[in-house]
């Protein structure tokens, strides 16, 4: 009996620790723009960190999915909006699946067989798991796909031991129940996909569902590198960030590639590789980039919250609203105006509009690799590869001409933590 209980506390430890590790890696996004990132990254960035100095392990630090970059094809639009949905459904249907069981502990009601429990016999583990696919779209890094594959196989074989104890307990009652409900889906699905032989059900479980979320997560990858919107010229790249300024990267690499000595970016190297990123000025995650001023230090700003519920419920407008037009729709102001008051290139002008403004910000990363061979467009974010931040330029994409230009330190506004390249 001893024995027992220490291998029931054994498993409640270990589900407990994924849980939480998942919620960790997770909601990294959600504590990376609070005040208190850096007490988190304190902790865990070494880890990043650790993973990043292997090959094997360097790929868990990366994104498969967009998170800066607007989406640009339908699909990757419709993978981001289910992202949402998943998180919002999944999240209600365990408040409301956990409400159900502990109301009925506390009122001594019996099995829970009502409402999904009247279809699914573990309707709790389902919900957390849908939630969770929908976190690990909206924070879509490697390592959240690892732990969230962890999850799954421990949460089975905890579902199964649950079982066994509901048997002991409550006999021919949880029997019966068991004959005409399905494990996570309802009987008439659960029969048709079921493996029938334990052997074969416990290995696919064990090595199917790494292989299958894991192995998604690859696909999506390279799914979402060929779908960005490139242009190249020499040894310079330019990704948009939104999909409608694609042409206007062309023209800022024909500046470039034009510009006198004068005109030109001095702090690009003809020997190196850039990746520059083409945005509108007042782009509100280039602080994940490079550090190109306080305003786009999104942990520094005291509207945590407020980012967090757009991001969630606003999947493409978050990535267009300003940091002043965030601010202006929390306080009930005119984002047009709050927007041009507050110009980060200090353009005051009321015929401007920001929606046709005709500037645009570039900032541009050193891509640093093993090797001499060139890199461009989807190369540029092998997993063996680092990006490094060297300067911005400020463009009219109209006229040509370059009206503002600097270096930048070599981190991002969050320091050396591994931030999204995609």
């Amino acid at each position: 009996m001893k024995n027992n209980g220490l291998v029931k506390r054994l498993k409640n430890i270990a589900a407990g620790s994924i849980i939480i590790l998942f919620f960790i890696m997770a909601f990294e996004v959600m504590i990376m723009i609070s005040p208190f990132a850096f007490f988190f990254y304190s902790v865990f960035n070494p880890v990043l960190h650790w993973l990043m100095s292997y090959p094997a392990t360097s790929w868990l630090t990366t994104f498969f999915l967009t998170h800066m970059i607007l989406p640009p094809t339908p699909l990757l639009k419709t993978i981001r909006i289910l992202g949402s949905f998943l998180f919002i459904m999944g999240l209600l249907t365990f408040t409301v699946c956990a409400s159900q069981v502990y109301l009925g502990k506390i009122f001594k009601w019996g099995i829970a067989d009502k409402g999904l429990y009247n279809h699914i016999r573990h309707p709790q583990y389902l919900a957390l798991w849908i939630w969770s696919f929908g976190m690990a779209i909206l924070w879509p890094r490697f390592i959240v796909l690892a732990v969230l594959a962890l999850m799954l196989i421990l949460y089975y074989f905890l579902a199964k031991d649950e079982e066994r104890r509901m048997r002991s307990q409550f006999r021919e009652g949880y029997l019966r129940y068991m004959a005409r409900t399905g494990m996570f889906l309802p009987r008439f699905l659960e029969d048709r996909l079921s493996i029938q032989n334990d052997a074969l059900k416990y290995a696919a479980v064990i090595l199917g569902i790494p292989v299958l979320v894991v192995g998604s997560g690859f696909l999506l990858r390279e799914i979402t590198l060929h779908s960005l919107p490139f242009e190249a010229s020499h040894n310079i790249t330019l990704v948009s960030i939104l999909p409608e300024d694609a042409g206007a990267s062309q023209k800022v690499l024909d500046e470039i590639s034009q510009a006198d000595s004068h005109t030109r970016v001095s702090f690009l190297e003809d020997g190196k590789d850039y990746l520059g990123y083409v945005m509108p000025a007042d782009y509100v995650m280039q602080g994940m980039i490079a550090n190109t001023g306080d305003d786009f230090h999104l942990h520094k700003q005291q509207h945590t919250f407020a980012l967090i519920t757009d991001w969630v419920l606003n999947p493409f407008e978050h990535l267009r609203r300003s940091p002043a037009a965030q601010m202006a729709k929390m306080h009930n102001a005119d984002p047009a105006m709050a927007r041009r008051h507050h110009c980060t290139l200090g353009i005051n002008d009321p015929a401007l509009r920001c929606e046709t403004c005709p500037f645009r910000r570039v900032v541009f990363l050193e891509i640093d690799h093993d090797g001499q061979d060139r890199l461009s467009k989807e190369r540029l974010f092998a997993f063996d590869t680092a990006r490094v931040p060297v300067c911005f330029i400020d463009i009219n994409v109209s006229t040509g001409e370059i009206v503002d230009m600097k270096r930048v330190e070599r981190a991002t506004a969050w320091k050396d933590v591994p931030t999204p390249a995609i």
